[in-house]
């Protein structure tokens, strides 16, 4: 099974490549002047789109294939106050620019809206709020020019006081979405409320694929087990629409997607550590690298690519060792079973 890593926005080894630098509403309203504001806003926007392909530059130069950008690389593009901005033309080139070098290099990138993108709530105007901010995320990727492979990854969302009831609306509300933005959607299980089994049956009934995290899972287990789930999880995969149509053609099929992170403390164990401990991961690698030909892992650690790094240096030990593994670059390693 052949596993590549990735890590999420920032960069700890290189300097001054922030792709989220901002202004705050608060901020911006004190300028006396609101067309300058929205240059400056869009001089911002540039600069992170410049950050950004620095980090994708710096992950090709240590061998990482598969990236999550950042959300913020339009401040104060969903804000209500701003409706009538439209700042994607200005972007066009840069946005071209980062989407070049992902196909070029044949990088797997991704977003992940916030958390207050909740598609199953149900208050009307959270819900407009939430389509807004997916049609950006989407806007975005389609101004990279990018196809189907880069999805934006949420979760069902909140139990609302009847989990069935809040499952069904996920449902009934999904197919409200327009076929752009729900194409390019991916489901997760959470950390508090709908359980990996909760989360699959409904990415199964709304067609999308699903992206376990392990982590997760650990802290708000189901009725299964996420062996026991991983073929039907697999299956969500095969069912994704740019999948399918390019199913004669292997070399560009997405292979399934976790997330993995490790408890930051007894005390809190929904907590995010700084790096990943290993052993949870590699039992779970190695339950189903007889089943998987490749897999994704999108590494949820404080730390970001040091933590990757240090993946990855624990790996090439394993090889030395003998165990089933064996390092391939910078960001991949072959598992065997």
């Amino acid at each position: 099974m052949l596993v590549r890593f990735g890590y999420v926005a920032m960069s700890v080894q290189l300097e001054n490549a922030s792709p989220s630098r901002t202004m705050t509403m608060a901020n911006f309203s004190k300028l006396a002047d609101r067309e300058a504001g929205l240059r400056r806003l869009e001089k911002l926007a540039e600069g992170n789109l410049r950050n950004t392909l620095r980090l994708l530059k710096h992950n090709r130069y240590m061998g990482v294939h598969v990236y999550r950008m950042t959300s913020k690389l339009i401040p104060l593009a969903t804000h209500e106050e701003l409706r009538d901005w439209n700042p994607y033309p200005v972007l066009a080139a840069s946005f071209a620019e980062v989407g070049d070098f992902v196909r070029k290099q044949g990088m797997r990138v991704s977003f992940h809206p916030d958390h207050f993108t909740v598609i199953n709530t149900p208050r009307k105007d959270v819900f407009e709020k939430s389509v807004n901010d997916l049609d950006h995320h989407v806007r975005m990727l389609e101004e990279m020019r990018l196809d189907g492979r880069a999805l934006n990854n949420i979760h069902v969302g909140g139990s609302y006081g009847d989990k069935m009831v809040a499952g069904k609306r996920f449902v009934d509300q999904f197919s409200l979405l327009e076929p752009r933005i729900a194409k390019r959607i991916t489901l997760e299980n959470d950390d508090k409320t709908f359980t990996a089994p909760e989360t699959l049956a409904i990415a199964e009934e709304v067609g999308v694929p699903m992206v376990l995290d392990i982590h997760h899972d650990a802290v708000n287990r189901g009725s299964e087990t996420a062996e026991e789930l991983w073929p039907r999880i697999m299956q969500t995969w095969d069912r994704l629409e740019w999948n399918v149509v390019h199913a004669a053609d292997s070399e560009l099929k997405l292979p399934p997607k976790i997330h993995v992170s490790s408890p930051k403390s007894d005390s809190d164990p929904r907590g995010h550590a700084d790096y990943v401990e290993p052993g949870p991961l590699l039992d779970f690698l190695y339950r189903i690298a007889a089943t998987t030909p490749a897999l994704d892992v999108m590494i949820e650690a404080k730390k970001k690519d040091d933590a990757l790094f240090r993946l990855m240096e624990h790996f090439r030990m394993l090889e030395g060792e003998g165990h089933p593994i064996r390092v391939v670059d910078g960001g991949t390693v072959e598992v065997g079973g």
